[in-house]
């Protein structure tokens, strides 16, 4: 059964492909994703059937209705994922229409139920007038021991712009252990030194490479131009250092523009934070944008969650709009101008506690920012994933890329 594991529950997630109007194309390709990330035969065909069930009220119920299809793993196991999100009348009655027999439409009503049924994880939110938002998961058989009823601490989800099958907005999750005090985890037992990142462009800029102006100004996206915005409770680290205990260390990444270009800068992003040693934000940002040097660059945030200590230290260049929020207040996290991999100033770290039963909310510019604690009324009590789903659902604004990542419950 393997070793059980203690700590937080964290899980890389693949945002496979999204569907609209094609319940035959999404029960394909659950399938398809099924047996790619080796969930077994009967599993899959319980995975096909659950989507089934899923698409269908989809088509009965749900006005600008969207499924999404993704792959979740963590070290030693892969799953599915199955978000549906739609605008319609929604639910009065969630914990009833999850009751055999219940229908609305004059049908059986088995759908919720089954699905509770055959999925590992199955949660529904829904407000009347606002729509729902479900989210089913399936472990292969038997679930192993350090899954079984551990839910992850961190979720979030991408989604392209219309006409694009790739998205330029990426995000990632990692622990970064408890080390002894003295331990800086840094080669050679020596602390970082802090440099600047470039402050000019790069001698291989966008215009150079391409012969076309830069992003931002072919698409009418300006990052540098973002003025930074923080909470009057925000305190700069002049010196930051990492805490004792364990730290979480949240990433989202906004290549700049869309399409198959952006999503590079996304993925050299992601690969370049899960492989980095950096215990801080700032040195985290440093990593990125050495990386995302040759490609279009991006809005980069960086958060490191210290439960222990009770605080969260934040890096935040371009337009990454973040914020800890409670179910009545939202307190922003400062981000400056700039473009990581291209141009931007010193990265800076900022401290900030960590607000009782709150959740940390860190979004791309494909959503607005004029969202509310009200706009979130009962999502903080769900899912981390569907509290994101929820959130673009309320804010999206469907002219970019659009990208939600949540953190919750770790402290």
């Amino acid at each position: 059964m393997g070793q059980v594991r203690t700590g937080p529950l964290l899980v890389d997630c693949e945002d496979v492909a999204w569907f609209r109007d094609q319940a035959d194309g999404a029960r394909g390709a659950a399938a398809a994703l099924g047996r790619r990330t080796g969930l077994g035969e009967r599993r899959t065909a319980e995975l096909g059937l659950a989507v089934a069930e899923l698409v269908t009220n989809l088509a009965k119920h749900s006005v600008d209705g969207s499924l999404l299809l993704r792959a979740v793993r963590t070290a030693d196991t892969a799953g599915v994922e199955v978000v549906v999100v739609d605008n319609g009348p929604g639910m009065p009655d969630v914990p009833a229409a999850r009751l055999d027999g219940v229908s609305s439409v004059g049908t059986l009503g088995i759908g919720l139920g089954a699905i509770g049924r055959l999925a590992d994880v199955f949660d529904v939110h829904s407000r009347p007038g606002h729509g729902t938002v479900q989210l089913a998961r399936f472990w292969p058989r038997p679930v192993p021991r350090d899954l079984s009823g551990r839910e992850p601490a961190v979720g979030g989800l991408t989604r392209p712009i219309s006409g694009e099958r790739v998205c330029g907005d990426a995000w990632a999750t990692r622990v970064d252990p408890h080390r002894p005090e003295g331990d800086t985890g840094e080669t050679g037992g020596r602390a970082r030194t802090e440099t600047a990142p470039d402050a000019t462009p790069s001698a291989t800029s966008w215009a150079a490479l391409t012969g076309l102006a830069s992003p931002a100004r072919a698409t009418g996206l300006s990052r540098s131009p973002v003025r930074p915005r923080e909470s009057p409770r925000t305190v700069p680290v002049r010196a930051a250092v990492a805490g004792p205990g364990q730290g979480v260390m949240v990433m989202l990444c906004d290549g700049l523009g869309h399409g198959p270009m952006a999503a590079l800068a996304g993925q050299a992003a992601v690969q370049a934070f899960r492989t980095s040693d950096s215990r801080l934000p700032e040195q985290a940002m440093q990593d990125i944008h050495r990386a995302l040097r040759g490609t279009r660059g991006a809005a980069v945030a960086v958060a490191r969650i210290e439960p222990d200590n009770g605080r969260l230290l934040f890096c935040g260049i371009g337009n990454i709009t973040a914020a800890l929020v409670t179910a009545t207040t939202r307190s922003n996290l400062l981000s400056h101008p700039g473009i990581v991999g291209h141009q931007t100033h010193v990265p800076r770290t900022y401290e900030h506690p960590l607000p009782a039963h709150g959740a940390l909310v860190m979004h791309s510019d494909g959503l607005t920012e004029r969202w509310t604690p009200a706009d979130l009324s009962g999502l903080l009590t769900h899912r981390a994933t569907v509290l994101a789903t929820g959130l673009m659902r309320q804010a999206g604004t469907r002219r970019d890329d659009a990208s939600v990542v949540v953190a919750k419950e770790l402290w």
